[in-house]
């Protein structure tokens, strides 16, 4: 797709025309989003947001993209994907892509807000192993909701209803090379089409709205309140490269038993043995609606002293709260504790709180 392409948006299920639905957005763009993710089952046009695909291949491939993960790879089956965190050597986070598995030595990094692909180079400079490293013309398109099974299923038949979570399969859809994988960015059930042809994405895209206009499909950006209700992370503001797995609640990412070797492996042991200084925490942040997305960080103070930021941001219609993240030393972290936040507009109270807000067990997504 055209990253200048202007795409039509439908009425709504209430005739509202794009004037119309753009005012109602403006005016409320809280319940705006909940009510067609809810709903609808909208499809989120992700190239522009900055999703890139890094390719593995070659004799070493399942080696050398297992060094650049702690995440035990052995268990991952051609057909399957996993959530992984890559490394640095100090046991920062690179990235945290969606990896998939095409073959016996041929793995997609799918990710966003950095550049693995150069990382993974570098790597390769000095792995002395046989790979080829790069960066395809993929393309990812989220359809995700309630109703995106029926959405698939118009397209590509039956087999896309019982796919297990984090699986895909390879297809041609009336010439249309793409790859589909039960993942998503929402925490709801939901799938993501891989175009392997750009030249192919305005057909793509029509083909999809086609199969959706039955169900209301309607194309938005990422749910941000979604993804902070499900406990999702971004990478370049809830995680950065100065956090290791341990501290931001990815440490169930760390196979530190495994045999096979992973940049940062001697780091990560060590930090899980002395534990870590900080934590990422959720919070309810008390009063009225505040903002829908954080621009920058927002001060934290603990007893009147400095005690971290503020990650995340958004107002839940479903919980009718104000709830983020904020990454914060340990001693403020435990469930419960009162803590400030510095806002553009005065100080708000917050509370530590679980996260996941919704759906600790990702039983919606995996339905």
């Amino acid at each position: 797709m055209s990253d200048a392409q202007s795409l039509p948006l439908p009425p709504g299920e209430d005739g509202l025309p794009l004037l119309g639905q753009t005012l109602a957005f403006l005016k409320d763009p809280f319940g705006f989003v909940e009510d067609r993710v809810g709903r609808y089952g909208p499809v989120f046009r992700t190239r522009l947001l900055g999703r890139r695909t890094a390719v593995v291949t070659g004799p070493d491939a399942a080696a050398f993209t297992q060094l650049l993960t702690p995440r035990d790879l052995s268990k991952c089956r051609v057909g399957e994907g996993r959530y992984v965190v890559i490394t640095a050597d100090d046991g920062g986070i690179v990235n945290d892509p969606v990896l998939l598995r095409l073959g016996k030595n041929h793995f997609w990094l799918s990710l966003a807000n950095s550049d693995v692909l150069l990382y993974a180079l570098g790597v390769a400079i000095h792995a002395d192993m046989d790979v080829d490293i790069c960066e395809p013309d993929v393309s990812p398109m989220q359809v995700q909701g309630p109703k995106s099974k029926h959405v698939l299923r118009a397209l590509f038949g039956d087999r896309v209803l019982d796919m297990p979570y984090y699986s895909f399969f390879e297809a041609n859809l009336d010439g249309i090379p793409v790859v589909v994988t039960r993942t998503g960015w929402t925490a709801e059930v939901g799938y993501e089409v891989y175009l392997r042809d750009g030249s192919k994405g305005e057909a793509l895209w029509e083909k999809v709205m086609a199969a959706g206009k039955a169900h209301n499909i309607r194309p938005i950006a990422p749910s941000e309140i979604r993804r902070i209700e499900a406990g999702i992370l971004n990478y370049g503001s809830d995680i950065t490269l100065e956090n290791n797995p341990y501290e931001v609640g990815l440490g169930w990412l760390v196979d530190l038993d495994m045999k096979a070797d992973f940049i940062g492996k001697k780091p990560l042991k060590e930090i899980k043995k002395d534990g870590v200084t900080r934590k990422l925490v959720g919070l309810e942040i008390h009063g009225p609606k505040i903002g829908s997305w954080l621009e920058e960080y927002w001060p934290v103070r603990a007893d009147g002293m400095a005690a971290g930021r503020l990650t995340a941001l958004t107002y839940s219609p479903r919980l009718e709260k104000n709830i983020g993240y904020a990454l914060v030393p340990t001693k403020s972290a435990k469930l419960g504790t009162q803590l400030r936040i510095d806002t553009p507009s005065g100080e708000r109270r917050a509370t530590v709180v679980r996260k996941p807000f919704v759906d600790p067990k990702k039983e919606i997504p995996k339905a």
